[in-house]
């Protein structure tokens, strides 16, 4: 699924809960040093103390500390996010108006109230931007299956619709598609529920690899997944469904200590109905995906309406 478009990568799609994790944490005391630094110049203008030269400097916005974290390593995981660009604007804005209010009080000039009205103005704008992007990374933490490490349910049904929408207005067509492992009992039965867990973990690592980042991949319960594809027509799909279905057929899984496991999956697609409800397209998906084990399993079929 290698095909080339322009559309950008869903934030935070390529991060590990873990590194989610640790960037939420690096983001929420980015912030706090952000405040701390946010009090001191009020209490810096109000008492007329001397300023920091470090914020008369013109690269003041790279010497505070938030500064530091967000053009440092402490950003770069979350700096494709379109949040941080303007953060970065902003950001730099805030520390020149601030640098302007400075340089006033140090000479005892008085300060222009809207001068003061602009750093507020750019100050309350850039925490939005970083509220955005916090709120966005709690999200998608709390959206993650923790054994596979993709999408769960929580979200799938918003994301649906987001990408309905956009059928509806005929600025894409989009597919959909459940996945299931066939015979998985059989896995769990011969290696135990931790190995079965395994291949469910490393299934999901390699339908990853082999998707556009912007596809979105949800575990749907158990061993099912479902596939959400923007911009793909049905051919298009069906080829890029049947070479994940060959990818995990022609290559088992190590898991631990057990021997190499060969699992197959069965697929079932269909185009996302742009007036039926999200509910109906995922039931045609399944529909498909029944035949697909019904005929055999370890096979891409798409859905028709003669599926009862």
């Amino acid at each position: 699924m290698s095909e080339t478009h322009t559309m950008s990568t869903m934030p935070y799609s390529d991060l590990s809960r873990d590194e989610m994790c640790k960037a939420l944490s690096e983001l929420d005391q980015a912030l706090f040093h952000h405040e701390q630094w946010c009090e001191g110049l009020n209490q810096t203008l109000i008492c007329s103390l001397s300023p920091d030269q470090r914020d008369t400097d013109l690269d003041a916005h790279l010497k505070c500390r938030f500064g530091q974290w967000l053009y440092g390593a402490g950003a770069s995981q979350i700096a494709n996010h379109p949040s941080l660009a303007e953060v970065r604007s902003l950001h730099e804005h805030v520390h020149k108006f601030a640098r302007e209010l400075l340089l006033s009080s140090e000479k005892q000039s008085p300060i222009l109230l809207q001068d003061y009205e602009r750093f507020l103005a750019a100050l309350k704008q850039m925490k939005l931007e970083m509220l955005t992007a916090k709120h966005e990374l709690e999200d998608a933490i709390y959206n993650i299956d923790p054994l596979t490490g993709v999408s769960s349910r929580v979200g799938m049904l918003t994301k649906l619709r987001e990408q309905q929408a956009l059928v509806q207005r005929k600025v894409q067509s989009c597919c959909v598609a459940m996945l299931d492992i066939d015979h998985f009992k059989v896995v769990n039965d011969t290696y135990g529920h931790s190995v079965g867990d395994g291949v469910l973990s490393n299934l999901a690592r390699r339908m990853k690899r082999n998707m556009r980042p912007y596809d979105m991949l949800f575990r749907y319960g158990g061993e099912e997944f479902l596939i959400c594809m923007p911009t793909t027509g049905m051919e298009t799909c069906y080829e890029a469904l049947e070479r994940l279905r060959s990818c995990v057929a022609e290559e088992p899984f190590e898991i631990g200590g057990a021997p190499p496991i060969h699992v197959t999956i069965s697929i079932g697609v269909t185009m996302l109905d742009p007036d039926g409800s999200v509910e109906t397209t995922i039931e045609r998906a399944d529909k498909a995906l029944y035949a697909a084990k019904s005929s055999g399993r370890n096979r891409v079929i798409a859905w028709d309406a003669a599926m009862v």
